[in-house]
């Protein structure tokens, strides 16, 4: 399970990305497709148009680190994280580690927790 600060988000991007792109493509593509600083710190997830790959590209104040996985069988499950009509979906670190260890979304409950409000 992935264990991120806070302050870290997670980017989804919608749109499926050639899984052929390392570093430098996956930056650019932060950078003019999401419209995003790729440097920022926060993760940013691309998933292949078959749903059975995903990279992720972040930036650990030294360079750019990506993590990547390849499903042997089966696709991730991304009906709950990418809605319609937009570039990127923010979620939570907690939605992407269950969504990269295989859980389906779609039937999940989330219980009422407390949460601070954004500071202004």
């Amino acid at each position: 399970m992935l264990t991120l600060p806070p302050s870290v988000r997670v980017y989804v991007s919608v749109a499926p990305v050639d899984m052929r792109k390392s570093f430098d493509g996956l930056s650019i593509a932060v950078s003019s497709v999401l419209d995003l600083e790729p440097t920022s710190g926060h993760l940013f997830c691309f998933f292949n148009r078959r749903a059975n790959q995903v990279r992720v590209l972040f930036w650990d104040r030294t360079g750019y680190c990506i993590y990547a996985k390849r499903l042997a069988r089966g696709r991730f499950a991304l009906a709950d994280l990418v809605k319609d009509g937009g570039k990127v979906v923010q979620v939570d670190s907690v939605d992407l580690s269950l969504v990269l260890e295989g859980i389906d979304l779609a039937g999940a409950h989330r219980r009422v927790r407390f949460r601070l409000p954004p500071a202004v």
